[in-house]
């Protein structure tokens, strides 16, 4: 846990808690958002093969998370956090330009 804090710049072992709970809700949330996302746009088991659902499936994952992880570390009270998070995210990822627009 020290490795944890230390890596990410926190002191207390509250904020560490509040941060994997972020973590742990938005990935279970984001999972459970996506089955809907994918019936209004049409992508079913039933209509796709594995080979196309679940790819797009996990595609429409992507961008449902990092909406949810601002969200909820809003809530929880570490958007500050979370927000330098994804900026660092996105940059890694070559998807910088975002915060330019």
């Amino acid at each position: 846990m020290k490795h944890l804090k230390k890596r990410w710049g926190i002191n207390s072992n509250f904020q560490l808690v509040m941060i994997l709970v972020v973590f742990a809700v938005t990935g279970s949330s984001a999972a459970k958002l996506a089955t809907p996302f994918t019936s209004i746009l049409g992508i079913t088991e039933d209509n796709f093969s594995a080979w196309v659902y679940w790819p797009a499936r996990i595609f429409l994952i992507f961008p449902i998370y990092q909406v949810l992880l601002l969200f909820f570390g809003f809530i929880f009270g570490q958007f500050k956090f979370f927000w330098d998070f994804e900026k660092k995210m996105l940059k890694k990822m070559g998807l910088n330009f975002l915060f330019k627009l």
